[in-house]
């Protein structure tokens, strides 16, 4: 199979965790609207790009992934980093409450945890940030994070798995045209085996091929000091 130029890329609707992170901005634009000013207040501003930074980031990174591994890495990187910002924030509005998160035994997260591993989708979350206190909003937020967190880090440690096994796009270039060069020798070898008008003459044209050959091979060998 030769050896491909531009790998698979896109789809990156259909990912678990550009749809949790999709929910993530959306739960974070109604949270703002309910319980931060609506001017004058920056923090605003702040959770917003966060959070839209890492369903972004996502979505580049995927389109990126064709031609360059190393550039999807680094944006699946940088939309984790954007979720650990919008933590803090969640975790900033708690404390100034007076507030601590949630324990990880508490009924209400543990509630919170299974929702949100099968309900990925804004939709299956738009009535509760529409109606509930801010605090239990805070603490989903901080679940939904956490657990969008966790599926980047995974698709950053395959993404880095399929750096390993197919490289960069400079190395894949080379492989694909030494192929390339390859089928040209072996199309180019074979025309002049076939031009022989008889068994004597392609005996000594494949002699002389095989006589082309070692004397290439022995001056690689010369030039890497093997011999």
């Amino acid at each position: 199979m030769p050896t491909p130029i531009e790998l698979p890329h896109g789809g990156y609707r259909k990912l678990f965790a550009y749809r949790k992170s999709e929910t993530v901005y959306q739960g974070t634009v109604v949270f703002c609207r309910r319980f931060l000013p609506a001017r004058g207040d920056r923090t605003v501003d702040q959770m917003v790009q966060a959070a839209r930074s890492c369903k972004q980031n996502i979505a580049e990174g995927r389109a990126a992934a064709g031609t360059s591994k190393e550039t999807e890495i680094r944006l699946t990187g940088v939309a984790r980093a954007s979720l650990d910002e919008l933590r803090e924030d969640y975790l900033d509005r708690l404390k100034a409450a007076g507030q601590e998160p949630w324990p990880a035994d508490d009924a209400r997260a543990v509630a919170a945890r299974e929702r949100a591993k099968s309900n990925p989708d804004w939709e299956d979350w738009r009535e509760v940030f529409e109606t509930r206190p801010e605090d239990t909003l805070c603490n989903i937020m901080l679940v939904l994070c956490h657990q969008t967190h966790a599926l980047l880090s995974g698709m950053i440690r395959r993404q880095e798995e399929e750096f390993r096994k197919f490289g960069g796009i400079r190395e894949r270039m080379h492989a694909a045209r030494a192929e390339a060069r390859a089928e040209e020798w072996d199309r180019a070898m074979y025309s002049r085996l076939d031009l022989a008008d008889n068994e004597a003459e392609l005996a000594r044209r494949a002699a002389d091929m095989r006589a082309a050959v070692d004397r290439a091979a022995g001056a690689i060998r010369r030039r890497k000091g093997w011999s």
